[in-house]
């Protein structure tokens, strides 16, 4: 389903009751300051109570119907999927990178200022990510969602997307690249991660914090990342390329690692303990590994702060010295979304480290 939304008046999908409120609209309001298109892929903004569990339900319409639209805002909205964000696949971060491309190249009236998503908290973060890494435009792309369904009587989603609503279309945004807008912080995609699975204050950034926050005034901008010049657009071999995540532990041993080269994978990013740490069984197999043509990645299962390769007899030094790339401020699902990117891309594999190491 698609539409649009003006401030003052409903979401109009056509006939001629639609076509009667559109004209009395426009003579009402002034000609809109920004054009704004949502594009919803499902998740807890869109869910209802269904059964014993939450379902994706609501489409577009009605994910804006309780929206707040800013002044001199028109909404465009488009139902990409209804989906819980835990269900997606390489496939559908591609399917939302595909329609964020197509939007930006509309000119004349068709044209667009920003993009809002809406979109599950559960893997917001590698949509950000992918999103961020091919971006390559001033126009600025907003993700946000929810953390209470849509029928909870104190829902977040409706106030998280009039924000994000409100950047999308703000003149201060243009240049940020990829933003999540949540709980109204402003979050650069890079290195934000969910960190609360139910508090309203989903995400945080590692290494840094919000770059800005929006109320229902103002959107107000503190710190302008540093970006990374984009990449190229992912293709259907995306789609396909596998990369593991494999997390270390006292004990751990290079079955998981060995598992996954077997079932296919041509990238591995290693979530180490402490400062990206494992042990020296894990660094001679990863040495095998990358001398074979696999690419690892060393992360980190901690939270928050970077990836320091310092230590020996199988810590992050020796990891490094067996080939594997750090990942420095990337959290390891985003990592991974970067590898897989970089691999699905046809380079050699020396490459691909090289080029990781640029974007991390």
């Amino acid at each position: 389903m698609t539409g649009t939304l003006g401030s003052g008046f409903p979401a109009v999908v056509g006939g001629a009751e639609a076509e009667e409120l559109r004209s009395s609209a426009t003579t009402e309001r002034r000609a809109p300051r920004a054009r704004v298109l949502v594009l919803t892929t499902g998740g807890t903004i869109s869910s209802r109570r269904a059964g014993a569990g939450l379902v994706a339900t609501d489409g577009a319409f009605d994910v804006l119907g309780e929206v707040q639209v800013p002044p001199d805002v028109e909404v465009e909205y488009v139902d990409l999927m209804r989906v819980g964000s835990y269900q997606m696949r390489l496939a559908d971060l591609r399917a939302l990178s595909d329609a964020v491309i197509e939007a930006f190249a509309r000119t004349g009236r068709q044209a667009v200022d920003g993009i809002v998503i809406t979109h599950g908290t559960d893997t917001l973060e590698e949509s950000a990510i992918l999103l961020d890494l091919v971006h390559d435009d001033r126009r600025p792309v907003v993700l946000t969602g929810a953390q209470r369904p849509a029928d909870a009587a104190d829902t977040d989603g409706p106030r998280n997307l009039s924000h994000a609503i409100a950047v999308a279309a703000a003149p201060e945004a243009r240049g940020l690249g990829v933003a999540i807008c949540f709980a109204g912080e402003i979050l650069r995609a890079k290195g934000t991660r969910k960190v609360q699975t139910s508090d309203l204050s989903a995400f945080d950034t590692l290494g840094s914090g919000a770059i800005g926050h929006v109320d229902d005034r103002r959107v107000r901008i503190h710190v302008r990342p540093v970006r990374s010049q984009p990449l190229a657009l992912p293709t259907e071999r995306f789609d396909h390329v596998r990369v593991d995540v494999v997390a270390m532990y006292p004990g751990a041993d290079d079955r998981l690692l060995r598992a996954a080269v077997d079932a296919g994978a041509r990238g591995i990013v290693i979530a180490g303990s402490g400062i990206g740490n494992a042990n020296p069984t894990i660094a001679a197999t990863v040495a095998e590994l990358t001398a074979a043509g696999v690419v690892v990645a060393l992360s980190t299962r901690v939270s928050d702060g970077p990836v320091i390769p310092l230590y020996g007899n199988g810590g992050g030094a020796d990891l490094v010295r067996a080939g594997a790339v750090v990942a420095e401020f990337l959290p390891a699902f985003q990592a991974r979304i970067l590898l897989a990117l970089l691999l699905s891309s046809g380079q050699p594999p020396d490459s691909v480290r090289s080029r990781f190491t640029d974007h991390v």
